[in-house]
């Protein structure tokens, strides 16, 4: 089989220039982007035959949980932990996100995300210090909702295809909204849901959506991002009312 060729955008730091270059690695069966990767970093010689630094890249737990190794794959966002070699178009071309500082080389600074989580709130507040028993039941159609949502794993494919969203504006994104929705709809989350509501409804909000939709479409767990989208919209324009009725 002939070898694999690998065309990738690399950057030496944060301020750097970008720049191409092509290595290959031998075919195997069943090889995915981050094995041929891995095979490269062995020995890092471009097709040239020039030894350059090791290509630098993220990646942890290989089965498409983690979120870390999202990167343009031959051009579209993806997980190149789940992207098989034998299913895809060679030459690959492999670059790192758009929408999120680079690092180095394929590797970006995603902190953006964790910091839309804090300022909406993403979480539970709960008391762990006594026994509180039981919490209140969810009905099985809520949580069989609440843990598809709950499957997110911050990657930022839905913000790398999501044309509002960009390097220096304050779109929160579809993961964030979605996210939302999950912990407004459990029971103790509920007890925060105006402060949540609140916060996407400021600067870079829900009103800032296009509603492009295609945040659902590159979604690697398949996330109903737009259904997310739709709910935080209804819910914001029923806080906004009420806020216009008790004022």
């Amino acid at each position: 089989m002939k070898p694999i060729s690998l065309k990738i955008k690399r950057q030496d730091g944060p301020n750097g220039r970008s720049y191409w270059q092509t290595f290959e690695t031998p075919y195997r069966p069943f090889a995915n982007v981050i094995s041929c990767l891995q095979e490269i970093q062995k020995s890092p010689v471009t097709r040239e035959g020039k030894k350059v630094p090791p290509v630098v890249w993220d990646c942890n737990c290989l089965e498409e949980v983690c979120g870390s190794c999202t990167m343009l794959v031959n051009g579209k966002v993806r997980q190149a932990c789940t992207a098989l070699i034998d299913n895809l178009e060679g030459p690959l071309t492999l670059e790192p996100m758009s929408k999120f500082p680079v690092v180095r080389d394929l590797q970006v600074d995603r902190s953006r995300m964790f910091e839309n989580l804090k300022k909406t709130n993403s979480w539970i507040d709960i008391d762990g210090t006594h026994d509180i028993g039981e919490g209140p039941a969810i009905p099985d159609q809520d949580r069989a909702t609440a843990y598809v949502l709950s499957e997110c794993m911050t990657c930022g494919c839905c913000l790398e295809a999501c044309p509002q969203f960009t390097l220096d504006n304050s779109f929160l994104g579809a993961a964030t909204f979605s996210q939302v929705r999950l912990f407004n709809m459990h029971p103790t989350g509920a007890t925060q849901k105006e402060k949540r509501l609140e916060a996407v409804m400021k600067e870079g909000g829900i009103t800032d959506c296009g509603n492009a939709q295609v945040c659902v479409e590159v979604c690697p767990k398949k996330i109903p991002l737009t259904d997310s989208i739709a709910e935080m919209s209804r819910e914001t324009s029923l806080l906004s009312i009420k806020k216009i009725f008790n004022s």
